[in-house]
């Protein structure tokens, strides 16, 4: 599984008008994609039921390579 084209899709289901081709691994989730914390968390549930797990606490992601990183780690 690729965990970034994931995320990709992910982020594209939560915001529509996302363009895919513009999220990279070094897109940052504030400044690049415009995520607040709403945001951050529509985005989270996403990926809490796709990949099946929980998020404990804040997130701290400041990166999509940040996400995927994290993800990679949990479900390896």
């Amino acid at each position: 599984m690729n965990v970034f084209e994931e995320l990709k899709k992910i982020i594209q289901s939560a915001f529509p008008e996302t363009d895919l081709d513009a999220i990279t691994e070094k897109s940052s989730l504030k400044k690049d994609l415009g995520l607040d914390s709403l945001g951050m968390m529509m985005v989270a549930i996403l990926i809490e039921e796709r990949f099946g797990i929980q998020f404990e606490g804040e997130l701290q992601f400041k990166t999509v390579k940040d996400i995927c990183t994290f993800l990679e780690e949990k479900i390896s």
